[in-house]
């Protein structure tokens, strides 16, 4: 008479085969999207930390008046690139989708959502932040203005604010609030500021501060 499988170790070898179906679609998976290169030097045997750097290039950007020399991802944004690897969190990410203007920077002096621009577009350009306004403990004539007239309330938007209102400015779109409202439209405050904020733009362009 053939020999019975006990319950017990047919349940055993069950989830046995689960684990390994499990393990063998998830190795699959990573497979289907892991960068070629990756996946050959994966496959040569190399750590998975080793063979991502094969997708690295370099990057020489200033930022912030200060010269960078990096290796990155080809896909990484500009918006990741400040926050994860330069830990220049005062960019914000708001809707990652280049709606509401939280992440806006200068690149050579052009106002940009960095949530939306490849970092390796910006090989050889000049990126300043909000970090990089002020000068030392003096704060720039536009962060002062916005204190001045309460131009934020919760704050999250304040520095893509700033770095949009500054570059109004510097545009020549700053000669009434009706043009100040159409040149700072792709901002958004949820909290509603928008009123203080004209205020604050209006005060130093009327003032003739150098921004």
């Amino acid at each position: 008479m053939a020999d019975q499988q006990h319950p017990d170790e047919s349940a055993e070898h069950s989830g046995a085969s689960r684990r390994d179906f499990l393990k063998q679609s998830s190795i699959m998976a990573a497979f289907a999207i892991t960068p070629p290169a990756a996946v050959t030097a994966v496959e040569k045997g190399l750590h998975e930390t080793i063979a991502t750097r094969f997708e690295q290039m370099p990057l020489r950007v200033t930022i912030n008046g200060a010269a960078q020399q990096l290796n990155i991802e080809p896909r990484v944004t500009l918006l990741d690139l400040l926050r994860e690897q330069l830990n220049l969190t005062g960019t914000k990410k708001g809707c990652d989708h280049g709606q509401c203007g939280a992440c806006t920077v200068h690149v050579d002096g052009t106002r940009v959502n960095a949530c939306l621009t490849l970092a390796m577009t910006t090989e050889g350009c000049k990126v300043t932040t909000i970090e990089g306004l002020a000068d030392g403990d003096q704060l720039h004539p536009m962060q002062e203005a916005f204190i001045k007239h309460d131009g934020f309330q919760c704050g999250y938007c304040t520095p893509g604010q700033i770095m949009s209102a500054v570059a109004c400015i510097r545009e020549g779109h700053a000669d009434s609030p009706d043009e100040i409202r159409e040149y700072m439209s792709g901002n958004i405050c949820r909290c509603g500021a928008y009123s203080n904020i004209v205020d604050a733009i209006m005060d130093v362009k009327q003032g003739g501060q150098k921004v």
